[in-house]
């Protein structure tokens, strides 16, 4: 059988260089995707070296020539995992730059959105594709300080929605995963705008966050379903945190 390729956008860190070990190890053939060519690059060579099948190719997905151009350069994509996006500042919407939010909604809207639209041929081509938007539990409940992330998020959650009422029918799945409170190497630093302290206070007290491999399980798990079976939304969260405004912290 041809082995099955799996497309990772934002595979440079955290969740999206978890997913992509998850998935070579479960037989894929893995396509890295990310801007920083020296991280996918690396991370490629890791895996090949493992045994694993995998390529880095540099791409910015709020580029629609470069992700066109990236499309055609695949001979065939049986599963998307849109992971690529990210949070800027926590200002309140009173006080919010719209350059910051405008940067959100093209990763985290109009990148899935371009990404999707370039790759959906090949997915329904394959007779067995997979869609995967990556959104946030943000993109289900607002909560204060998050307003440019929460519409985003909300943006993505919508794509999905949508997505899979107008392929029903179609030989592709549309999945979301909504993770909750997950502690990566960035995230958090880059919402705070490098300030290492304010990311750290984020998990203070918190004995037990998601990791980026907890997430990555999940992906690995919704997308080797049977075939006909559909993870439609699968929100997971440390179980110190029962919502946004509900953690457990110790003391």
């Amino acid at each position: 059988m041809t082995t099955r390729t799996a497309v990772i956008t934002g595979a440079s860190s955290g969740i999206g260089a978890a997913t992509a070990h998850r998935l070579a190890a479960a037989g894929f053939r893995v396509v890295l995707t990310a801007r920083r060519a020296d991280r996918i690059e690396a991370l490629a060579a890791e895996l090949t070296e493992a045994g694993h099948e995998a390529r880095a190719h540099v791409l910015d997905v709020t580029d629609r020539e470069a992700v066109n151009a990236f499309a055609a350069s695949l001979d065939r994509c049986d599963v998307l995992v849109n992971n690529a996006g990210g949070a800027v500042g926590t200002e309140t919407v009173a006080k919010a730059e719209p350059d910051d939010w405008r940067a959100m909604f093209e990763v985290n809207v109009l990148g899935v959105l371009q990404v999707t639209q370039a790759l959906l041929p090949a997915l329904t081509a394959s007779g067995d594709g997979t869609v995967v938007v990556m959104s946030s539990t943000a993109g289900h409940l607002a909560y204060e300080g998050g307003g440019g992330y929460v519409a985003a998020k909300h943006g993505a959650h919508a794509i999905a929605a949508t997505l899979r009422l107008e392929l029903c029918g179609e030989p592709v799945r549309v999945i979301e995963i909504a993770p909750g409170m997950v502690k990566t190497d960035e995230f958090a630093v880059k919402r705070f705008r490098g300030d290492a302290s304010k990311a750290a206070a984020v998990y203070e007290g918190v004995a037990e966050p998601l990791t980026a491999d907890d997430v990555a399980d999940t992906v690995e798990w919704a997308v080797t379903r049977p075939s006909h079976v559909n993870i439609d939304l699968l929100v997971v969260r440390p179980r110190a945190q029962a919502a946004q405004h509900k953690v457990h912290r110790e003391r």
